[in-house]
């Protein structure tokens, strides 16, 4: 079919207008964030397990079941991190699943582990989820309204951490909080965090592909009727055909790429899709301007892992009884409000990040971290001896404990992932980011293991050992990690003394042609008295649709 529509807009001018009503636009289509939200289900999934587990360890009835699991600080650390052996492997298989299977499909996979770890606590659900969701999320969206959609998986992680603290405050009372308190107390969290993966599960086959997994399987009709679907336009609609034909470009792009990195696979074509996806990994390494891109990925997630984060999110009900909160139910009111601070503290860093830029926040969270720790560290080592003579030394303690907390959801938690997704170039973005997603998950496997006995023999120390990685941190910070505020993708490879992005510039403008995409494109220029962009049309455009 050849359809022939009049491009009015150029893409920096289609975005320069989007860009000014965004929220109009999530308005007047409610069914873009309906659909966000509920493909975030995932990140809900992994913050709430997270969190669930600490809770059920200072239950009187978890401990009365399973007292070998609390007594030893090594079983308590392989139970938790179990969860981070199946994130691991789920993470990185979700870049090749994804493609393979639909971004779709994929989801649907990760709901059934979900369920299934609900009750055995397998990880391997959330790591899908945390590979493929956020993708999902962006091909869905309009490029002007991309970073709003995408950050909904955050928001839904931290959603998901904080009720879990709730739910295990509120479940502690059934029965009572001593002798009296039933099994139900610490079951009933870990039932509860799969009734959204059942929710989703039976939902995603209401929702739709993604637009840009069709066209890269050749079903570009499809992919223009849910592009028009989704953005409530008319199929030939020049923005519809315009935000087609950039995907289409993308993805002659890849294939372009792989041609010229792979020529013998690349001219088979009957090569295995398995095989062109993993030899796509070994892509992201072979160079070194790819290798320095992949290590800095990592490094954020290990410097964001070893500031103790999750020491605080997996065991905050034990540390608080630690530092004196005796009583589960006091340990788990205090965990409770750790969770407003850390969901409180993370939304205005989702509105600043592009004004203040990557590199303030994260000195400012590291100083304010480190401070918090050191300060933490020393009450411990002063007054642990006696916590009962020393109550209100313990009330410190437990407010250094949020305000580093509040510190992270400020700086590090948000501006680490947005790192890691922009730091690439096009031709390995998508397997750069997996592997930097799996760093979180092999560095949580460490801290969830080791942070038990390291509370139980070390205790001050823990504090004091935490504080020193924020401090290297801060060092690598200063020295290694370049400035990428206001940057586009693009520029990054000026920003990182990078080669490889001006090879894949003439890739792209060969894709751009190929798909008709820098032919007939309006020029944009700007009204100064009204502020308004006028387009000025150069010619009709033919657009073919396969």
């Amino acid at each position: 079919m050849v359809t022939t529509v009049r491009i009015e807009y150029s893409e920096a001018g289609r975005r320069q207008v989007d860009a000014t009503q965004r929220l109009k636009k999530l308005l007047n289509n409610p069914k873009l964030v309906v659909i966000a939200l509920f493909a975030s289900f995932g990140g809900f999934e992994y913050g709430y397990q997270q969190g669930v587990l600490g809770q059920s360890l200072v239950m009187r009835r978890f401990s009365d079941n399973f007292p070998t699991v609390v007594e030893s600080s090594s079983a308590t650390g392989w139970l938790t991190s179990v969860l981070q052996l199946g994130g691991i492997l789920g993470s990185i298989s979700a870049g090749v699943l994804g493609e393979v299977f639909s971004r779709k499909y994929t989801m649907f996979s990760a709901c059934c582990w979900v369920i299934f770890g609900s009750y055995l606590y397998v990880g391997l659900g959330v790591g899908t989820f945390s590979g493929v969701g956020p993708l999902y999320n962006a091909e869905l969206s309009a490029p002007e309204l991309r970073g709003t959609l995408v950050s909904f998986y955050q928001f839904a992680t931290i959603l998901g951490i904080m009720l879990s603290f709730w739910v295990g405050y509120g479940s502690t009372y059934i029965g009572g909080t001593g002798e009296s308190q039933s099994d139900l107390a610490w079951r009933l969290p870990s039932i509860i965090q799969g009734i959204p993966a059942v929710c989703l599960a039976f939902g995603i086959w209401w929702l739709p592909f993604s637009p840009r997994w069709l066209v890269k399987q050749g079903r570009d009709l499809k992919a223009v009727k849910t592009l028009a679907w989704l953005r409530k336009l008319p199929e030939d609609h020049e923005l519809i055909q315009l935000e087609y034909k950039e995907i289409k470009a993308e993805c002659i792009f890849e294939k372009l790429a792989f041609e010229k990195s792979f020529p013998a696979l690349g001219s088979k074509e009957d090569t295995s899709i398995w095989v062109r996806e993993f030899a796509q990994y070994y892509n992201i390494v072979r160079t070194w301007d790819n290798f320095k891109r992949v290590a800095t990925a990592w490094l954020v997630m290990f410097f964001q892992q070893w500031s103790g984060i999750d020491s605080i999110i997996y065991y905050a009900s034990s540390v608080f009884e630690t530092l004196g909160l005796t009583g589960g139910t006091t340990a788990l009111l205090a965990t409770g409000v750790t969770g407003v601070v850390f969901f409180v503290s993370t939304l205005p860093a989702m509105a600043i990040i592009d004004k203040v830029g990557r590199k303030p926040m994260l000195y400012v969270g590291s100083v304010v971290m480190f401070i918090s720790m050191v300060a933490a560290g020393v009450i411990v080592a002063k007054f642990g001896h006696d916590w009962v003579e020393h109550a209100a030394a313990g009330w410190i303690a437990v407010a250094f404990i949020w305000v580093y907390v509040g510190a992270f959801g400020a700086t590090w938690g948000p501006v680490s992932w947005t790192l890691v997704s922009e730091i690439f170039p096009l031709s390995i973005r998508a397997k750069g980011a997996s592997i930097g997603a799996s760093s979180n998950w092999v560095n949580n496997f460490a801290i969830a293991f080791f942070v038990p006995p390291m509370f139980r023999t070390w205790a001050w120390g823990t504090y004091i050992f935490f504080s020193v990685f924020l401090a290297g941190g801060m060092v690598w910070v200063w020295l290694c990690l370049p400035e990428t505020k206001n940057a586009s993708l693009e520029d990054m490879d000026k920003i990182f003394k990078s080669h490889t992005g001006e090879a894949d510039a003439e890739l792209f403008q060969e894709a751009r042609r190929q798909a008709g995409l820098d032919i007939g494109l309006g020029e944009e220029s700007v009204d100064n008295i009204g502020g308004k962009p006028v387009f000025e049309e150069k010619r009709d455009q033919h657009i073919e649709m396969a």
